[in-house]
């Protein structure tokens, strides 16, 4: 068994956890540069992929063989573009703001997720809340039942439902009872996914911005559902489209899931330990891309170098694994194929027994 097998909590951080940014910053310190035109023709070309393949998929004109593949298609695309929100969430303030609001237009609002829903994927990379019950992009899962997956799997129909309640039904409810709205921004307003997080920065319940999403998320959803309403889209096409989102947000899990070892009991982490909760998947290029989109196969290496830009964490990867001693802890970071990474996470969860092992109470 190696260290990375066993729970990760503040007795384990010892020689083996040591490994620094500081230390491999400057294998790699002219990677920093963000290049507006990979992130432009990236999203505007998956933008195209992902909504083209979706009107061929529900246009049902065609074959089954293409609609198949449209519906593939169209599904990972979807899932690529609306992971552009994790970059968005590291720009600096006043960065790339064009870029910001055409991904709100093109993806965030019609998705009914924009961007302000991840504002708080900040704590996630933070050394006091990582892979605790106050870092909403995390659950033991490593420590807890099987049956713990099979839950967070099983609510992923409800998601797009959710979605779509809250633009039309809480969100107007919200704009006349303050109370309520201050509910939402607090509970029901974060793109993560344990059930009981809340926000620690609540913004303001007349923030303008907040509003104005909201009021854009209310009107679009609004629009769609005045269309299904007096027949101009059809309740076919509703399903068709509904198991396309569910698809698209089926690989996002499955991606989530095989993104960290989720074997913290929800104490404080130091910065190398949460590197090495988490993975890097190696495996086909391409097929890796498609699962995990925008740099999300390097996984650990962002949490190692949060401010580095996904175009530039492959080449980073390949400099560091050449350069680093072979006993680096960086080598034990990898995992070749999605399938391994769950496995192993399967296997954890069996191991914890149908009790799980000991985690904070506030994950109960």
């Amino acid at each position: 068994m190696t260290a990375l097998d066993t729970p990760m909590n503040p007795a384990m951080q010892g020689e083996h956890t040591k490994l620094a940014a500081r230390d491999v910053k400057p294998i790699v310190e002219d990677l920093f540069e963000l290049n507006p035109t990979i992130y432009w023709f990236d999203l505007l070309t998956s933008v195209a992929i992902a909504y083209g393949g979706a009107w061929i998929y529900v246009s049902a004109q065609y074959g089954l063989g293409v609609l198949t593949v449209a519906f593939i298609v169209s599904a990972i695309a979807l899932f690529r573009i609306a992971t552009f929100m994790h970059e968005i969430a590291h720009m600096r303030r006043g960065q790339m703001r064009a870029f910001k609001v055409l991904w709100n237009g093109l993806v965030g609002i019609p998705l009914l997720t924009p961007s302000l829903f991840y504002t708080t994927h900040a704590e996630h990379h933070s050394n006091k809340h990582y892979g605790t019950p106050g870092d909403g992009e995390y659950l033991p899962f490593g420590l807890s039942p099987p049956s713990a997956i099979i839950k967070f799997l099983a609510t992923i129909p409800l998601v797009p439902i959710l979605a779509v309640l809250r633009a039309l039904v809480l969100v107007p409810i919200s704009f006349v009872v303050p109370h309520f709205r201050a509910w939402l921004l607090t509970s029901a307003s974060a793109a993560v996914i344990s059930p009981t997080f809340t926000r620690r920065q609540i913004p303001d319940v007349r923030d303008p911005l907040w509003m104005l999403t909201d009021a854009t998320c209310f009107c679009y959803a609004a629009g769609i559902a005045y269309l299904v309403f007096n027949g101009s889209i059809s309740g076919q096409t509703i399903a068709m489209l509904y198991a396309l989102i569910l698809f698209s947000i089926g690989l996002n899990w499955m991606r989530t899931l095989a993104a960290h070892r989720y074997r913290n009991d929800g104490s404080e982490l130091t910065h190398a330990s949460q590197v090495l909760d988490s993975i890097n998947i190696t495996g086909t290029p391409i097929l890796v891309e498609c699962l995990f989109p925008v740099g999300l196969r390097y996984h650990a290496l962002h949490h190692l170098l949060p401010s580095m830009p996904y175009h530039s964490l492959g080449t980073a990867d390949r400099r560091l694994m050449a350069v680093l001693s072979a006993d680096s802890a960086y080598r034990q970071i990898p995992r070749s194929t999605t399938i391994c990474a769950l496995r192993q996470l399967w296997c954890d969860a069996q191991a914890a027994g149908p009790n799980g092992i000991e985690v904070r109470q506030s994950w109960r």
